[in-house]
């Protein structure tokens, strides 16, 4: 961790965040949007996502929707249920399941996708948070490489945090009236460093489908595209997602390069494969997978670890490093460690035992922040309080 905190407050290393729900449900909220560590998280886990969502259908959709996700099984969430809409929307024509015909489980997905809309689209806290840190350290530092973030989450939390530092950042769209995505400008490095590269790899709320292009800034109300459903689509409907997921492989395909994860569950298959297939290829990528949860719990972040050594698993009890598991076992501190430790390991609330922190997307954006801080101590001491505010327990890193 010493290390790893090195390389962040340099800026010459070519560094990636890969950032999944896990983030926001870090954030504590009251009623009002401001933060508070009694309150909700700011956008809930799949899980809570899909009850909501489905709980929230009527007549047949209702019906329609939890057969769908009864017939899914234990596994079934909100986007394996979306998926499955899809494919009976193309599939039945004028036949029908559930009482339901192709046209109906077209609508069907849209109304999913506007109930999905209204739960992501809020807004970022207007207090310091831990999106607003990890965008200080991301452009605190004169770089060589830029930080490029790939996110499987469609809210705008990320987009919010560099406007409001007045940070330039590139998602992938290009212009001002109807911001159309450019792919040739996603697989290239032509934008300076000092701009930030911003993935969203499942889709945004504010894309939409126009005139057979996606173009961006459609506003919260726009969730037709926010969920990739991986199916035979059109090019123009499937090449957003094409070119990020492209992106992401080459970016692992880079030699010399670190990739830290963060929220992310590792139960995306997707996504797992271009991990998988670029960690192979590449033994010179690294990649850093930050848990909340036990070993135990982190099943799918382990297997993988277990077969490709330069993914390395930390989490709250224990870590895999090159392939072979271990529990945390902390020794006696080396002359001026005390202060880095207490960054990344501690209680994570009162009268609980000590834990590796950095699974928490706040500790984690806390110690992205603090790399380049003189005096640690002071600094943590200063802004404890804030971080207690804003990062109570998570109940699930999905």
């Amino acid at each position: 961790m010493s290390d790893l905190r090195q390389i962040l407050s340099q800026g010459r290393k070519r560094v990636g965040l890969l950032v999944g729900a896990g983030a926001p449900l870090a954030i504590r909220v009251d009623d009002e949007n401001k933060l508070s560590n009694s309150g909700k998280a700011l956008i809930p886990g799949v899980e809570e996502l899909t009850r909501t969502v489905i709980s929230s259908l009527e007549g047949e959709q209702a019906t329609a929707a939890k057969a769908i996700q009864a017939d899914i099984g234990v596994d079934a969430n909100i986007e394996k249920i979306l998926s499955r809409i899809r494919l009976l929307e193309q599939a039945l024509g004028k036949t029908t399941v559930n009482e339901l015909d192709g046209a109906a489980y077209g609508e069907l997905g849209k109304v999913i996708c506007g109930k999905i809309g209204k739960v992501v689209g809020i807004y970022l806290p207007k207090e310091r948070s831990a999106y607003t840190e990890l965008v200080a350290w991301v452009s605190g530092t004169l770089r060589t490489n830029a930080v490029e973030i790939f996110t499987t989450n469609y809210d705008l939390l990320f987009e919010e945090a560099f406007e409001r530092a007045r940070k330039p950042y590139f998602d992938g769209f290009s212009g001002g009236s109807a911001p159309f995505f450019d792919p040739a400008t996603v697989a290239g490095d032509d934008l300076p460093a000092r701009w930030s590269r911003l993935w969203k790899l499942h889709g945004s709320i504010g894309w939409a489908l126009e005139d057979g292009a996606v173009v961006r800034g459609r506003g919260r109300d726009a969730t037709q595209l926010v969920y990739p459903d991986h199916l035979k689509y059109d090019l123009t409907q499937k090449q957003p997602y094409s070119a990020l997921f492209e992106r992401l492989k080459g970016f692992l395909l880079t030699p010399d390069t670190l990739l830290l994860a963060t929220g992310f569950s590792f139960r995306d298959a997707h996504i797992c494969a271009v991990l998988d297939e670029a960690l192979t290829m590449n033994a010179n990528t690294a990649v850093f997978a930050f848990q909340y949860q036990s070993l135990e719990e982190e099943t799918p972040a382990c297997q993988l670890a277990y077969d490709r050594p330069n993914l390395t698993v930390y989490a709250a009890d224990g870590a895999v490093v090159n392939g072979v598991p271990g529990k945390w076992r902390p020794g006696e501190l080396a002359k001026n460690w005390e202060d880095i430790r207490a960054s990344f390991w501690g209680p994570r609330k009162t009268a609980e035992a000590p834990s590796f922190l950095l699974g928490d997307f706040a500790h984690f954006a806390r110690f992205c922040a603090l790399a380049q801080a003189t005096d640690l101590q002071r600094t943590i001491e200063a802004t404890t309080e804030t971080l207690v505010t804003q990062a109570p327990r998570v109940e699930t890193n999905l």
